[in-house]
């Protein structure tokens, strides 16, 4: 199969010739329908306030907000005018949203009034107060010298900033021609989309990706998929994240599919919209399928339509993975692999995946991308069935960390392999599994334990909902095995409970010598969970508890 040579913006256009009155944007909430090929009109207004505005080809332009159809609009706006459309977190603050906006060096910012009752307008003028006195498109700020244009996404009008309606209107100041210009002006190898890996470790660090990238790896998800023209996705997976902008979004474009969208993750939100619009195909992390499959509203709108969907972010219980299938109907759910760097997934099952392949793997490499495991001390690929660090090379590997040549050398060698950090074991039949980060291993007296395999054993109580496998630091033995589990509404289950369900059936060193239930674990806003924070917990628990 060959790569596809276009630009975000062209893809949209290719689309809207070929299939002007599908359906290409349904946000039910909003009542908004949109076809393709008003859907690329609108892409094409906003591409020309973008240049009205003065921004130019391979410019920053950073977007914080929810999934609302701006956020939509914007990222094949940027596609066609060539700005770099950053994705800032909907999760973050002031410290962060400082730091990224002056390491990106962006020139407008494009933001949400306010986010779960967080107003965004208030977070902005703690690190930019000169906001309120300044002349809208002119912003002379003291501590971020290179924005200039603020656009709120408000009917409200706030000092110092443009709303999108103005955005609209100083488009019809620019010609079709000028657009066109700048069209046949870009490359499909250009930067044009900036993610700011959650930095777990130091400060997040500016992945850039080019149309290249993303156009090429939405098109090998949906086709992963199977997706078609009639299918219909719903996305209520963020949009900041490659999870929602490449396996959703640019993934439905690629094959003129309709977007379902929903502003923000809601368990019944998510089934009525479904239920409602048809959908053939759902994304989501496991804790979302989780949520909607024990969610009230299940049985008032289970889905009948549901056919693919990916799940990915984490690896997905057996339980789990057959509700989804039986409950739901999603018998040919993919499990996707992969991470920001590499645009981002890897490795995919494919429709017709045995259950046991879309539970106990990430699926095969995709096509037009090369993998390999190799041991992390000598660099060395290995024999299938060993675990190692698995790399990757190929169209899908970014163009670099922005303004972190020393970053990009540690992550790509020179040969061209990203390096993943993740230890992998591939099977002879080409079936990848991930078995963790090797910053996750626990090495428990001299041990190699896998939280993964620990964590699948646990599933398998009956008691127990959701559970997460961390190594916490022990004297004796270096490290030992702390168990967070949230266990299912209703049912009463104690520490030693546990730790008899694991005898005689693990071995005595995998069974966690630490065991907590909670309610709810520490999440970014992708829906990823964040083990170095339930390690911070731990730690404090333990202090707390000797």
């Amino acid at each position: 199969m060959s790569l596809l040579q276009m630009t975000v913006g062209e893809l949209l256009e290719k689309q809207a010739e070929m299939f002007p009155d599908n359906e290409a944007m349904v946000y039910p909430e909003l009542k908004i329908r949109k076809t393709y090929q008003e859907f690329n009109e609108m892409a094409d207004q906003a591409a020309k306030g973008m240049m009205a505005l003065g921004v130019e080809k391979g410019e920053h332009l950073a977007i914080w907000s929810d999934n609302k159809p701006e956020w939509l609009v914007s990222q094949f706006a940027t596609g066609k005018m060539g700005a770099v459309l950053v994705t800032v977190n909907t999760n973050y603050r002031a410290q962060e949203l400082e730091y990224l906006l002056k390491q990106s060096d962006a020139t407008t910012l494009i933001l949400a009034e306010e986010f779960k009752g967080t107003s965004y307008i208030n977070i902005l003028k703690e690190i930019c107060p000169e906001l309120d006195s300044s002349v809208k498109g002119d912003l002379q700020s003291e501590r971020l010298p290179h924005l200039k244009n603020i656009i709120v996404l408000s009917d409200k009008e706030y000092p110092g900033c443009f709303s999108w309606q103005d955005l609209v209107d100083m488009g019809r100041s620019t010609s079709t021609e000028e657009l066109e210009v700048r069209k046949r002006s870009l490359s499909y190898q250009d930067v044009i989309n900036m993610q700011y890996t959650s930095g777990t470790t130091g400060f997040p660090k500016g992945v850039m990706l080019s149309h290249n990238n993303i156009v090429n790896n939405g098109n090998q998800v949906a086709d992963s998929m199977k997706l078609t023209p009639e299918d219909r996705l719903c996305i209520p997976v963020p949009f900041f994240h490659c999870f929602g902008c490449v396996l959703g979004t640019m993934a439905a474009v690629s094959k003129a599919s309709t977007m379902v969208i929903l502003e923000q993750f809601n368990p019944e939100k998510v089934l009525k919209a479904v239920s409602e619009e048809s959908c053939t195909g759902l994304h989501g992390v496991p804790t979302m399928f989780i949520a909607e499959l024990n969610d009230p509203s299940f049985e008032k709108y289970k889905p009948t339509t549901l056919r693919t969907g990916i799940m990915a972010g984490s690896t997905c219980p057996m339980e789990v993975m057959k509700d989804v299938i039986d409950k739901m109907g999603a018998s040919e759910i993919t499990i996707a692999y992969g991470q920001t760097e590499s645009s981002p997934v890897i490795t995919q099952t494919r429709t017709d995946d045995p259950i046991e392949r879309k539970v106990g793997t990430v699926g095969r490499v995709h096509p037009n991308v090369e993998v390999k495991v190799v041991d992390p001390a000598t660099g060395e690929e290995i024999e299938p069935g060993i675990p190692g660090e698995l790399c990757t090379r190929g169209y899908l590997v970014m163009k670099g960390y922005y303004k972190n040549e020393e970053a990009t050398e540690a992550a790509i060698d020179q040969d061209g392999w990203l390096h993943t950090g993740d230890i992998a074991v591939m099977d002879k039949e080409g079936y990848l599994e991930i078995t963790g980060r090797m910053k996750d291993m626990i090495i428990r007296g001299g041990e190699n334990v896998y939280p993964r395999e620990i964590e699948e054993f646990l599933y398998q109580h009956p008691d127990v909902l959701d559970v997460q496998v961390i190594g916490v630091p022990d004297q004796k033995f270096g490290e030992e095995i702390m168990a967070f589990i949230i266990t299912k509404e209703g049912t009463e289950v104690s520490e030693e409970d546990i730790r008899a369900f694991c005898e005689r059936q693990i071995s005595k060193h995998k069974i966690p010598k630490y065991i907590r239930f909670t309610d709810e674990y520490p999440m970014t806003a992708s829906g990823k969970i964040q083990k170095f924070k339930l390690r911070e917990d731990a730690v404090d628990f333990i202090n707390a508890h000797s």
